[in-house]
């Protein structure tokens, strides 16, 4: 009997996340698939939004995000795995980030909402 090991996209933690796509010149985009109204509730001040349900249907990258390296993030970390996976199969240089948004506000990074007032996790 034959077993097949999936090798699973890497992971990053929070702390690896934020300092790979902040600062004055971010290696990397902080790339947030949630959907709108999670969006305008709270997000990473510098993230660049493009919801997994469209990128699922086949919508292009959002400009910013284009043949850039990608961290994804989303509210825990399940749908940013998948849109990760998604990503890599379309030959982008994307990871994701455990624990998501959730694992983001806890560690007392910024949040904010669609005003640029400090947002919540929704």
């Amino acid at each position: 009997m034959m077993f097949r090991f999936r090798r699973s996209a890497p992971r990053l933690s929070v702390d690896e996340a934020r300092a790979r796509t902040s600062g004055d010149r971010p290696e990397a985009v902080l790339l947030d698939v949630r959907e709108k109204p999670e969006w305008r509730a709270g997000h990473a001040p510098d993230a660049v939004h493009a919801p997994l349900t469209g990128l699922a249907a086949g919508a292009a990258l959002p400009a910013a995000a284009q043949r850039r390296p990608l961290v994804v993030i989303c509210r825990s970390g399940h749908r940013s795995q998948r849109a990760a996976k998604l990503l890599t199969e379309q030959n982008a240089d994307a990871v994701d980030v455990e624990g998501g948004m959730n694992a983001w506000a806890a560690a007392g990074f910024p949040v904010v909402d669609e005003r640029g007032n400090s947002g919540s996790i929704a």
